[in-house]
């Protein structure tokens, strides 16, 4: 409570008695509220409350034990009391500035919708549909103690996380020291983050929740972390870019051999001289399954067009091979099954990379689906960013077309990059780089 002003006016006694204050709380509370304000219940009231409270209001009688009192009466009653102060001017000066409950109300709730709407609107959820249901799940949860703020910086941290990934055979502490400005344990098992980036990777992946530690690594390891450099390899074919690095030699003996190498992250991280061609700027294709690769090599041979092969989901040597290839001018195309799992490994890889898609609009489903109409069930079906109908068209016919059921095409595109002399099979010679 505030002091007695040096120059009181004469109801100041009045108002400042002790057995009003639980009517200055009351009205304090009630104007706070933010809300339209008539009346003012109090209450139970004892008798020096009520002796006080009839005094204010010039009462001939003392009021009820919880009385209702009208705003306006007490309004009148403080204006003679205190030289034309106001409720709110004696409210404020006795207890404290007034607050706006329901307007703050209204904040918090414009707040956490700006928030959510800010996740599920973020580039790297638009850009991998799947990840609408980990936000929705996100959202389901709840605020982190309570605050927008601490909510917006523990998902910005997570976003960083997915943004990085896959990881290029770091141990856990060395990729969150990397990507978390020096915060080495933040994704150890079982921290809030940890836990927040693993359902966005099962979502991704399409699995169960993690139940286990190993559970927990699995996930990781899928997602580049931890890796060694030996494990994670991508298959190629048809590269043969100029210079003497290890990765350029490696692959040019592979394809003039007519054969597709098995590149090592090691082989991608530390290629040594690398380039490509100066006349054109090639364009590299790329495909999940390993028979379209093995199926281009046996037609073209040592003529194979660029082809890069992902395998199913692409692993931290894939990822990081494109990105080089990609840095260095070339062009990728990307095409794999047209089923659940193929539509988000295809989101997964244009998002992580500058590829575009290839043969994988609806038009193009359709016409496979009119070629291939008994296929299995698609599996849970994901938008696709790239075509707002892919999705609808293969609900609609609920049939899966599995990459190598297109290989027709695709060979065909590629042997468009051939010279005709060379479309056929065992033709192993070498070629012009690239």
């Amino acid at each position: 409570m505030t002091t007695i002003p040096a120059e009181s006016a004469p109801g100041d006694d009045t108002l400042r008695r002790p057995e009003l204050q639980p009517l200055w709380h009351m009205v304090h509370s009630r104007l706070s509220s933010g809300r339209p304000v008539t009346r003012v219940r109090l209450g139970p009231l004892d008798d020096g409350q009520r002796e006080a409270l009839a005094d204010l209001l010039g009462l001939d009688r003392l009021p009820d034990l919880s009385p209702s009192i009208p705003l306006r009466r007490l309004e009148e009653a403080v204006i003679d009391l205190s030289a034309g102060r106001t409720v709110r001017d004696i409210v404020t000066e006795l207890v404290g500035p007034i607050g706006d409950r329901a307007g703050e109300r209204r904040s918090q709730e414009r707040e956490r919708a700006e928030l959510w709407t800010w996740l599920t609107d973020h580039d790297i959820v638009r850009a991998q549909p799947v990840l609408s249901g980990w936000a929705d799940s996100c959202r389901a949860a709840g605020l982190v103690g309570g605050s927008v703020e601490h909510t917006r910086a523990q998902l910005t941290d997570g976003l960083k996380v997915l943004a990085e990934l896959p990881a290029q055979a770091e141990p856990l502490p060395v990729f969150a020291a990397r990507v978390l400005s020096g915060r080495t344990h933040e994704l150890d098992d079982g921290t809030p983050l940890s836990t927040l980036v693993l359902r966005a990777l099962a979502a991704l992946y399409d699995t169960g929740p993690p139940q286990s530690a190993a559970d927990r690594r699995g996930l990781w390891a899928r997602a580049g972390v931890a890796d060694d450099e030996l494990s994670s390899t991508v298959l190629v074919g048809g590269l043969r870019p100029p210079g003497d690095g290890l990765l350029a030699r490696l692959t040019r003996a592979c394809t003039d051999a007519g054969h597709a190498a098995s590149l090592t992250l090691a082989h991608v991280r530390y290629p040594g001289e690398f380039a490509l061609p100066a006349a054109s700027v090639p364009v590299v294709h790329v495909v999940e399954n390993p028979s379209i690769l093995a199926l281009a090599l046996r037609r073209f041979g040592a003529h194979c067009p660029p082809l890069v092969c992902t395998s199913g989901w692409p692993n931290s040597a894939a990822i990081q091979l494109l990105r080089l290839i990609a840095n260095h001018g070339a062009a990728l195309r990307y095409h794999g099954d047209f089923d659940g799992e193929g539509i988000r490994i295809a989101a997964y890889v244009l998002d992580k990379t500058s590829a575009l898609p290839w043969r994988m609009t609806a038009a193009d489903y359709r016409a496979a689906v009119v070629r291939n109409p008994r296929g299995p069930q698609p599996g849970r079906i994901t938008d696709a960013p790239w075509d707002a109908e892919l999705a609808e068209a293969m609900a609609d016919h609920g049939t899966a077309v599995v990459e190598e059921l297109v290989a027709d095409a695709l060979l065909e595109d590629l042997g468009h990059l051939v010279q005709p002399q060379y479309t056929h099979h065992n033709v192993i010679s070498p070629g012009r780089s690239w």
